[in-house]
């Protein structure tokens, strides 16, 4: 299953690196969020620590559903969903590839996204808690916003769909995420920082398998 999935991967990587039309979106949006808010917020009135986390999710947030919504486009603009369907594999191993190419994407536009946070509001640093919750988050956006990018690629507004479904679902989840990453920048103590970091694994633990078991069944409706 592992291989299968590792095969579908690697086409969608050496897609992106012929194209590299799905990174550039992402980073160039996420880099945009951040401007805006670097020219919206006095940062002589409100503390940049307090501020940082919510500015640093809704980067990834926004900038993750323009990947997300690229996930199946291709096979579908090509017709090429049918062959992978037809293909002698598990459904679930089609799923289990892209959600590993949107967490590879992911990554890599946080990667960027967080040192440019860190100058553009005089940020010294962010500690160590940060990458439990970026990770976490990653896997719990990419989870979900797989499936739903399945069910929405076939739709005339896919654009507007996705994002549409995407976010009231996620809505506790993203709120978990800039709690957690509070602890990064300093503003929360550990212990305040760890019931948030429980949800967000037990959200990404049921929503992965639930993803995976009903992906099949999602892409042939």
């Amino acid at each position: 299953m592992l291989a299968k999935a590792l095969v579908i991967l690697e086409k969608d990587l050496r897609t992106e690196l012929r194209a590299k039309d799905v990174l550039t979106a992402m980073v160039y949006f996420a880099l945009l969020v951040l401007v805006i808010f670097n020219f919206a917020i006095d940062l002589r009135e409100v503390s940049a620590e307090v501020v940082a986390p919510g500015i640093l999710w809704v980067s990834i947030a926004f900038a993750s559903v323009l990947g997300l919504n690229r996930t199946f486009v291709r096979e579908q603009e090509r017709s090429a969903i049918e062959g992978l369907m037809l293909c002698p594999i598990d459904r679930s191993a089609i799923y289990l590839g892209k959600f590993i190419g949107n967490v590879v994407f992911m990554l890599l536009v946080e990667a960027v996204t967080v040192p440019l946070l860190l100058v553009m509001f005089n940020l010294t640093a962010l500690g160590v808690g940060l990458l439990p919750s970026l990770l976490l988050g990653t896997i719990g956006f990419a989870a979900v916003g797989t499936l739903l990018a399945a069910l929405a690629v076939n739709t005339r507004t896919r654009e507007v769909m996705l994002p549409v479904l995407l976010f009231p679902l996620l809505v506790p989840f993203v709120i978990a995420a800039v709690k957690s990453t509070g602890y990064a920048v300093g503003t929360i103590a550990p212990a305040a920082a760890l019931p948030w970091l429980n949800l967000m694994v037990a959200f990404d633990l049921i929503f992965t398998v639930v993803s995976y078991l009903i992906f099949g069944y999602v892409l042939e409706e």
